[in-house]
């Protein structure tokens, strides 16, 4: 137990370091025009129109970092901080989520997986919790159960390690067409590349810390199974 009070802590105080982070950068950098004055709908638009991508509708939605692609409705949703502005921060957020669609579209394999998988973390998230409270109260007794817990929680953890080069791929296709496009310059395309990485480093953390728990798991399992 005071391995899982180690790891809950670690990744907890991780993932507030690298949100705060990302949050201090989003301030600053929507402050930071580009040249131009594209707003992050106009680059939304003139990205996807510019690798052949006709059937994504770019939409304003609130909040602040909700921004997606959903390849189901086929919509490419910006934050109304993103979609109004002609900042920097906005350029490369909506590039970053123009880089899924590009995804979809070219068929990236690492998206094509996630995909697949989505349906199976879909079930076993909401089953997870209390397969694996039953299998520990139950591991002398029935230790397939808790077997079968640490089965669906890997699926969630497999679903984050595939996430991460989704992301880190989104972010690479976003700066390269920037940076092409003369969007984003010399004087401001660092900008954009801390931004995007800060927002990986999300994943990141996610990753570690889902990695980390379906390791105390396994080892809860095999310490249960020597007594």
């Amino acid at each position: 137990m005071q391995l899982y009070w180690i790891i809950f802590i670690g990744t907890a105080l991780l993932s507030y370091i690298v949100q705060a982070s990302l949050q201090s950068k989003y301030n600053k950098y929507s402050k930071i025009r580009i040249d131009g004055y594209l707003t992050g709908k106009d680059v939304a638009e003139r990205m996807l129109r510019e690798h052949g991508i006709t059937d994504v509708r770019v939409t304003c939605i609130a909040g602040t970092l909700t921004d997606n692609y959903n390849p189901t409705n086929k919509t490419l949703n910006l934050s109304d901080g993103v979609y109004n502005s002609c900042s920097v921060m906005a350029a490369a957020v909506a590039a970053h989520e123009c880089g899924h669609a590009v995804q979809h579209a070219c068929g990236y394999i690492p998206v094509k997986v996630r995909s697949a998988l989505v349906p199976v973390v879909s079930i076993s998230s909401r089953l997870v919790t209390w397969v694996l409270l039953a299998g520990m109260l139950l591991i002398n007794v029935f230790p397939h159960l808790m077997l079968a817990g640490i089965t669906l929680f890997a699926m969630t953890t497999l679903f984050s390690l595939v996430t991460l080069p989704v992301e880190i791929n989104a972010s690479s296709r976003a700066l390269e067409w920037l940076n092409n496009t003369g969007i984003t310059n010399y004087s401001n395309h660092e900008y954009a590349v801390s931004a995007l990485k800060s927002a990986a480093y999300t994943y990141v953390v996610a990753a570690l810390s889902s990695l980390a728990t379906l390791l105390y798991y396994v080892m809860i399992f095999l310490g249960g199974r020597r007594r």
